[in-house]
């Protein structure tokens, strides 16, 4: 099943409830939140606040958290009690990759691993099978605006090879640089859960949202 996560990290946090609420009107069930520390990536987005906030404006929709934070699993606790849907963490933030997702599941969240576009998928391998998502971030990560590095193609291509290889399951994510003009090409190539945020929340915020999921389907 093909899903759109909408990234608050392009939001008019001016008008942060209306927003919400026009790409859930429009038929996202699930938003992408990006929470960065500046340690793991130089820039700093937002923390629990925030995240209450967005709870509160859309309680039944599902939060997909996003931790591009050094040493993640010390906050496991904090986003663990603000109602996240599941959180990824990325493979380049931690010395204890397996532990800490293993920590994740056992909270009864959802398991996300990400990797950056210099880390290849062979740093994840041996956590394929303890995850719900792979993240691959198709923009060095920490800004949003970017444009998608044509190279992901092959690596998305590559993973949905390696869960086929497995006999897994778990949800190629793509975040970074995705719009109107690639978003088939990524689903071609087995992504089938795009995070947008330009193309989304730049412009029309409800009609974009109602383009993308059409072009989903």
């Amino acid at each position: 099943m093909n899903i759109l996560a909408p990234s608050i990290l392009s939001i008019d946090f001016g008008h942060m409830e209306d927003e919400l609420k026009k790409v859930v009107n429009a038929g996202a069930d699930i938003i992408h939140v990006d929470v960065m520390d500046g340690l793991f990536v130089p820039n700093i987005s937002f923390g629990p606040p925030v995240i209450k906030y967005v709870k509160k404006a859309i309680p039944d929709t599902k939060l997909d958290l996003h931790m591009m934070v050094k040493d993640p699993i010390r906050y496991l606790n904090t986003y663990v009690s603000l109602g996240m849907s599941d959180i990824t963490i990325h493979a380049e933030a931690t010395k204890h990759l397996r532990e800490d997702l293993l920590q994740i599941k056992e909270s009864g969240l959802g398991v996300g691993v990400a990797v950056s576009p210099d880390t290849p998928l062979s740093a994840v391998e041996n956590v394929l099978d303890l995850i719900d998502i792979l993240l691959i971030m198709t923009v060095y990560p920490g800004f949003g605006g970017q444009s998608f590095r044509e190279e992901s193609y092959d690596k998305i291509r590559e993973a949905v090879q390696m869960r086929e290889t497995r006999g897994l399951s778990f949800d190629i994510e793509v975040d970074g640089g995705v719009n109107a003009e690639n978003i088939d090409k990524i689903l071609a190539a087995g992504a089938n859960m795009i995070v947008a945020g330009s193309a989304v929340f730049n412009g029309d915020t409800e009609a974009n949202t109602k383009r993308l999921l059409e072009m989903m389907k």
